[in-house]
């Protein structure tokens, strides 16, 4: 069944097509086998994408993600990647997206023969999905008004011993465990720590702070290293900001003159408040601010553009 307009934050996206598996079909018939891996084990890689102004932004670097997320889960016959560009702009002129779209792009292991967790039961190839979707900015643009309240999670961010979160894989429990005591403490995400107690990730993006003018950034040892993250690193660079890769306390955050998250799902999004601390002036920050304008100039600027 269907999910009615009314249910959905953007009605638009009742009558999508989705590409699955090599074909464009209505949003309801979008699926995948009971036997595929990403049913089975949370077994494949996806990416985020978002179109500005008939421009995907930075697919190169999303793609060259997406084939090392793959290459290091060991999968097999992988799609070319013009293959995965065609079905990328495909989906999106099926759709007429052109602005103010969202896509996820996810690489599944593929079908079993049988159930189980060993791959040598994937004889299919690979599947891939391509959902395109009207989707504004989830914390509104620039984090909203208000901005965002987080509090910090009891669960651990993987270490790479366990789990190495450069492999931007579907198993999002981890994250998802930690959006659950957010969701109960009503606030917008979680700070996640690793496993030595210093600041790794929120649940959902990477975490920026800033102090008498200097930028930091947690180092991408227990976080994903992020798009959105490296752009604004890129920015800071360029402009001559003051800013720093490296471990990132607890303690940083609650005193910080401003602290933004980045995502390309939430882009660039000020935060209010960490842990009942009103962070700095409970205002959004002026660097904050400066980078955010900074970012919305790179997107309508830079990207590759969708074809027809």
């Amino acid at each position: 069944m269907s999910a009615a307009s009314s249910d959905l934050p953007d009605p638009r996206n009742e009558s999508i097509l989705v590409h699955v598996g090599g074909e464009l079909v209505p949003r309801a018939q979008a699926k995948v086998s009971v036997f595929d891996s990403s049913v089975q084990g949370g077994d494949a890689c996806w990416e985020g994408l978002r179109v500005y102004d008939g421009k995907v932004f930075r697919l190169e670097q999303h793609l060259d993600r997406l084939f090392a997320s793959a290459k290091a889960l060991a999968f097999e016959a992988v799609p070319a990647r013009e293959e995965v560009r065609r079905a990328l702009f495909e989906t999106l002129k099926a759709n007429g997206m052109r602005d103010g779209a969202h896509v996820r792009l996810t690489l599944t292991r593929g079908v079993k023969v049988t159930s189980g967790m060993s791959p040598k039961w994937n004889r299919s190839g690979p599947c891939l999905i391509v959902l395109a979707e009207w989707k504004a900015p989830v914390y509104g643009a620039g984090g909203g008004k208000s901005g965002l309240k987080l509090v910090t999670a009891s669960v651990r961010r993987n270490p790479p011993q366990c789990l190495d979160s450069k492999i931007h894989h579907n198993n999002l429990l981890n994250n998802i465990l930690a959006k659950i005591e957010a969701d109960a403490a009503g606030a917008d995400d979680a700070v996640m720590l690793d496993v030595e107690g210093y600041v790794a990730e929120t649940n959902a993006t990477n975490l920026f702070l800033a102090r008498q003018g200097v930028l930091a950034t947690p180092t991408a040892d227990h976080c994903l290293p992020g798009i959105t993250r490296g752009v604004v690193i890129e920015i800071a660079r360029d402009e001559g900001i003051p800013h720093a890769v490296r471990r990132v306390s607890l303690s940083e955050l609650h005193a910080a003159d401003e602290v933004f998250t980045t995502g390309t799902m939430g882009e660039i999004a000020w935060v209010r408040e960490i842990d009942g601390r009103t962070i700095g002036s409970g205002q959004r920050g002026a660097l904050t601010s400066r980078i955010g304008e900074l970012f919305a100039k790179r997107t309508r600027s830079e990207g590759e553009r969708i074809p027809g």
